[in-house]
Formats: structure tokens, C-alpha cells, sequence
């Protein structure tokens, strides 16, 4: 674990504020890469910290394991101090009060990682037909903690498609990437890859549908730290509409449960 000071983390984080320019890009294509928000020695210290996680966890990788011990590990926050702090006080919140509002709470953190020889694709989704939220307008944000491109399987979206909204899905039991669209036929010709640098974090709606493909390269990891934000009344429609827990970053919320939720975690 980090023994990294407050004082000490604000020089590891970059803290942008979205311009009303940005803000309508949002709004308009869904997604917005927000630039830097690691600095080089702040990615130096969150990559060793997730890496230590990830290695005791998962070990080496291994092409017979699925793709959730391959790709996923997941509340990164209670594993990695400095990732904590990013998660919870870090350059993110401030870019999700501007998006959802005063009342903003953490929904999700956790590692995506496709190492050097997992050529595994992940189909088109929305991240909202994994954990459906209302209201729907929650955040997914995508801090890069390698080089990610078309060779090492950088992530593909569609500009605009947020608009359509919420995509029923179908889903397989075997397998919780068979996630096909049954409402909305996929314009595939319309995606774009969005390659990004190290430490760049991208951010797009809950609706936005995207893809990623396999890590072709030899030598490269694309390893990513994937935290989500959510308005901090926000339920979750397919558990009874039981408030999402997470921790309450901002403002206040009419649940208790979300109120009190890791308060034990320290914010920064």
C-alpha cells in the first residue's frame, strides 16, 4: 500500500475542469477524452500498486483461464490506497459533479487489463446492460495506464449512439459478454477507434455503446483503471430498484445505506 500524503497525492493528479465547449461535446457525441489526469509519476505509482494487486490475484496470465480472471479485477480501491484516493477524491468527481449534478457518489472501480497474449475481443454493450442505474445518466471513465491502440486493443465506440438510450439486451448464462442488442441494430460501420496515451482518461455515458478488440501486440500490456460515477440517489432496475451502494462523494442522498456506505475509507 501507498504511503503517499495528501499534500504529496495532489502533485501524482491532474485536475481539469470540463469548458462549456467540452460539456456540449459530451452531450452531444457521448464520450470526451479529458486529457492527463495522471501525472508520469503518479502513473509510476498507481501501476505499481494495481500491478502488485493484479500479480496476487490473477499470477501470470493463462489463456485457459476465463475471461474474467483475465480481464477483470474488481473494488481496485480496496486494494490500492492511491487508487482510492483517485477514486474518491481524485480528478474524476470533479468532472462528475459537472455531468450528473451536486449529489454524485462512486458506483464502481475496478482493473481492465488485457495483458500480452489475451486476444479475447469484448463484444459492442453499454456499460448501463451490466448494471442498469437509473437515473440514466451515470459515467464511466477510462484512465489508460499504458499506450493503448488498434495493435494492443484500444477501445472502440460509436459517437451519438448514448441518444438511442437504454439497449434491451439478451444475455448468455455461459458467458456475460453475449450481450446482444435485440432493440437497436449496431452501426458498425459508424465506430472509431480512440487510442489513447498513458495516463489520458476518456469518459462517456452509460449508454454509450463500445467495443474493444484483443491485444494483438507481443510485448505491450493495455491495462486500464475503470471507474464509474453515478448520481448518488441512483438505483439499480434490476435488483429491485435497491439504491446502487457507493460511496457519497459529493452532496447528499436519500438513502442511509448510501450514506453511511465505506465511510470507514478515509476520502483522501
Amino acid at each position: 500500500m501507498s504511503e503517499i500524503s495528501t499534500r504529496e497525492h495532489l502533485d501524482l493528479f491532474n485536475y481539469p475542469k470540463l469548458s462549456e465547449q467540452q460539456l456540449e461535446r459530451y452531450h452531444e457525441q457521448g464520450y470526451l477524452n479529458v486529457g492527463r489526469t495522471l501525472t508520469k509519476n503518479g502513473l509510476h505509482h498507481v501501476l505499481g500498486e494495481v500491478m502488485e494487486a493484479w500479480i496476487a490475484e490473477k499470477g501470470p496470465f493463462d489463456s485457459h483461464q476465463t475471461w474474467l480472471t483475465n480481464s477483470l479485477l474488481p473494488d481496485i480501491h480496496h486494494r490500492s490506497e492511491l487508487v482510492r484516493k483517485y477514486y474518491f477524491s481524485g480528478p474524476m468527481v470533479g468532472i462528475a459533479e459537472q455531468l450528473l449534478g451536486p449529489n454524485v457518489k462512486a458506483a464502481t472501480s475496478q482493473l481492465t487489463f488485457k495483458m500480452r497474449g489475451n486476444t479475447t475481443p469484448f463484444a459492442w454493450h453499454q456499460d448501463n446492460g451490466y448494471g442498469e442505474l437509473d437515473p440514466y445518466n451515470a459515467i464511466t471513465s477510462l484512465t489508460a495506464l499504458d499506450d493503448a491502440d488498434l495493435e494492443n486493443g484500444c477501445l472502440w465506440l460509436i459517437p451519438g449512439s448514448h441518444k438511442a438510450g437504454q439497449v434491451e439486451v439478451e444475455r448468455s448464462d455461459e458467458d456475460r459478454r453475449a450481450l446482444s442488442p435485440v432493440e437497436l441494430e449496431v452501426e458498425e460501420d459508424r465506430g472509431i477507434p480512440l487510442p489513447m496515451k498513458a495516463g489520458e482518461c476518456l469518459i462517456f455515458h452509460c449508454h454509450m455503446m463500445h467495443r474493444s478488440e484483443g491485444n494483438a501486440s507481443k510485448d505491450r500490456d493495455r491495462r486500464i483503471l475503470f471507474l464509474r460515477y453515478a448520481d448518488a440517489d441512483a438505483v439499480e432496475v434490476y435488483n429491485d430498484r435497491k439504491p446502487r451502494l457507493g460511496r457519497l462523494l459529493r452532496g447528499k442522498t436519500i438513502f442511509p445505506e448510501v450514506e453511511h456506505f465505506e465511510t470507514s475509507l478515509p476520502l483522501d
